[in-house]
């Protein structure tokens, strides 16, 4: 990932209009996760063994984004993502990944890709 496209996405806030090359309206952010570039998987790190700490309530907080196939989805976590809260009320949300996004300016994201060419949750 480049550092400008870096740059941009530390900008991103939730709630921030996101249009796609057309100018079309996708969504609003959701929220930003930005890349591990030393992420190898997209499981968390294992909670200590300790006594009285009951396993299952580890995996109930463990992070379940981003909501994609596990290749996909470890792709993300090592560039970092936005994670866009669809329009229409049967819309799956959508992933930007940072080389897709061309401008921040004001309350909008503006991306260099069509809405066909981002990942939607599954």
């Amino acid at each position: 990932m480049h550092s400008s496209q870096e740059q941009l996405v530390s900008q991103v806030r939730s709630g921030m209009k996101v249009v796609d090359s057309d100018g079309k309206e996708l969504g609003k952010v959701e929220f930003v996760k930005m890349g591990d570039p030393q992420a190898v998987t997209t499981e968390g790190q294992e909670p200590d063994a300790r006594p009285g700490v009951v396993p299952v309530l580890a995996d109930i907080f463990r992070d379940p984004e981003p909501d994609l196939p596990p290749a996909l989805a470890a792709r993300l976590v090592r560039t970092g993502f936005v994670k866009v809260d669809a329009k229409g009320l049967f819309s799956r949300d959508l992933y930007v990944v940072p080389d897709q996004v061309a401008d921040v300016e004001g309350d909008v994201v503006r991306l260099n890709a069509g809405a066909g060419s981002l990942a939607r949750e599954t």
